[in-house]
């Protein structure tokens, strides 16, 4: 907590806007998070197995809303690991957060079309596409807190270049299994989402061992 904000009217001022800004990003995410749960298909039947028999038919669906749920819940909580340490708004800043919230909100859309029927590597490519903005976005985002001095406390906290690390990471993972759908359909492109997991823990390795990255 930063004590000297009572007596500094511009800094107090500079962090009421950061809370505003916040408390609006927590409503979007809601609303998103609604919109997803509204797309789900309701399971038909008038015995069990045929209750069963519906909802296997409308798999996909129901595990895309997890994944979508999982992928917006994960950004929220970046978003909110970072912006306690955000002192004031630059107007570039009020800028890359709105674009990072536009895909937010997009999600449902993009998960009603990659559950649709078509091409896959067009409705996979438009998913996957939203996730690369989101997390280069939210790495911008990022780099212009760090740029500006936006932030708190004397330097960087360490968690900015974790969440950069997780945001870059994330972007290059969805960004190269875009051309993997046209390549090999749809097993390669989702085992390229599957080795999200495996880049994340290996940045992280790599992060530990250079403790001075993150004042850069």
């Amino acid at each position: 907590m930063n004590t000297q904000t009572s007596h500094n009217p511009g800094e107090a001022i500079g962090k009421a806007s950061t809370e505003r800004l916040t408390m609006f990003v927590d409503a979007a995410i809601a609303i998103a998070l609604t919109l997803l749960a509204l797309d789900l298909p309701i399971p038909h039947g008038d015995t069990t197995g045929a209750m069963l028999n519906s909802v296997a038919a409308h798999g996909k669906e129901y595990l895309a809303f997890a994944l979508s749920f999982a992928v917006i819940a994960a950004h929220w909580r970046a978003h909110h690991e970072i912006f306690p340490y955000v002192r004031s708004l630059s107007g570039r800043l009020i800028s890359l957060t709105l674009a990072w919230l536009f895909m937010q909100v997009l999600m449902p859309f993009a998960t009603r079309v990659i559950t649709a029927e078509g091409a896959f590597p067009l409705r996979f490519s438009l998913y996957a596409l939203v996730q690369v903005l989101a997390s280069a976005s939210f790495a911008l985002i990022i780099r212009e807190i760090r740029r500006e001095h936006l932030y708190l406390t004397d330097g960087p906290p360490r968690v900015f270049a974790q969440s950069l690390t997780r945001s870059v990471c994330l972007a290059a993972v969805f960004g190269v299994s875009i051309p993997v759908a046209f390549l090999t359909e749809d097993t390669g492109a989702y085992l390229c989402w599957l080795a999200a997991p495996v880049a994340l823990a290996i940045a992280r390795r790599v992060q530990d061992r250079r403790p001075s990255d993150t004042r850069r």
